[in-house]
């Protein structure tokens, strides 16, 4: 199984933090011991594969409301038509349970901004912010594959790990995947959306394909990578990130194997002998690994190594 990074984390990221999430997706960040050579680098996985695309002809008005606000589309029937083949059929947990059809339409009509296409191509249909629980939420769109996705972003009080970032489509039928195997175009719409409308973009993370269950959603950026063109992220920031983004995986893993991946999961909320916003119930496994990793040259790598191998052991479990 491929080893990988991620974490949730208590603020915004900043401008050069996001270039660095949209540039290149998968880092190796195993602990190396002195000696030993580097470990040969793993192939990214395939790219996800997205059934029944979406016929150009049922996506093209969508042309009418570039630069319009998300509330106008929203009146728009055949909107309503294209969402019901995007958003899974299934019960989701926003504050209490509800289809997750609501919850996208309940977001999207928050605080609506304004529908962006790009390269005439890309369309992202979005929200700054909900009714509650600070949600905001979005449809993204690729007219020419005919592909959609769609993203709930909120801060749970059900004994979730929080805040939570749910991304869903019906076109998928995967059960694991990261998120560098998301189409590109996506990735780069969703780290400018985080820039407005703010969200923490290291945060646990799940996805929900046709089937309607949840699964975690795993981190493959680096967020100590960046543009040839663009200046480098503080390096022990960026570092701390990579470290949070390995616990965030570990939280949702943790939190999917309680819950049975049910899209409403609830958990009983206890934070005894565990950091604030960890999944109850890792306490004393993170005691021991942060024992153990306290001292040497390489702590973050040890971190991160130790908590990518129990999200593994999570996610063969069930």
């Amino acid at each position: 199984m491929r080893s990988f990074p991620g974490s949730p984390r208590h603020c915004k990221l900043a401008p050069t933090l996001i270039l660095a999430a949209l540039g290149l997706l998968s880092s190796s960040f195993a602990a190396q011991q002195p000696g030993n050579p580097p470990p040969a680098p793993e192939p990214p996985p395939a790219p996800a594969v997205f059934q029944n695309p979406i016929p150009g002809a049922q996506l093209a008005f969508l042309n009418d409301y570039g630069g319009r606000m998300t509330n106008d589309v929203l009146k728009d029937k055949r909107f309503h038509k294209l969402m019901k083949q995007v958003v899974p059929s299934t019960t989701y947990h926003y504050g209490r349970d509800m289809p997750l059809m609501e919850t996208v339409e309940t977001l999207l009509d928050g605080a609506p901004l304004p529908v962006d296409i790009r390269d005439g191509r890309y369309v992202m249909v979005a929200s700054q912010g909900g009714p509650y629980l600070s949600g905001k939420g979005f449809l993204w769109f690729d007219m020419q594959d005919g592909i959609a996705l769609g993203g709930v972003y909120f801060h749970p009080v059900n004994g979730e790990p929080t805040p939570t970032l749910a991304i869903f489509s019906r076109q998928l039928q995967d059960t694991s995947l990261w998120m560098g195997q998301l189409p590109p175009a996506f990735v780069q719409d969703v780290a400018q959306w985080a820039l407005i409308a703010g969200p923490q973009l290291v945060s646990p993370r799940y996805f929900i394909p046709a089937n309607g269950w949840k699964y975690p959603l795993l981190h493959d950026e680096d967020y100590c990578a960046h543009p040839a063109d663009a200046p480098a992220p503080p390096q022990d920031r960026c570092e701390e990130l990579n470290a949070e983004a390995a616990d965030a995986d570990m939280e949702a893993a943790w939190f999917m194997e309680q819950s049975r991946n049910a899209a409403n999961a609830t958990a009983w909320k206890t934070t005894m002998g565990v950091a604030p916003g960890m999944a109850p119930g890792l306490g004393g496994w993170i005691a021991v690994r942060d024992k153990r990793c306290r001292s040497g040259p390489n702590r973050l790598q040890c971190r991160i190594q130790m908590t990518r191998q129990q999200t593994q052991t999570l996610l063969t479990q069930h």
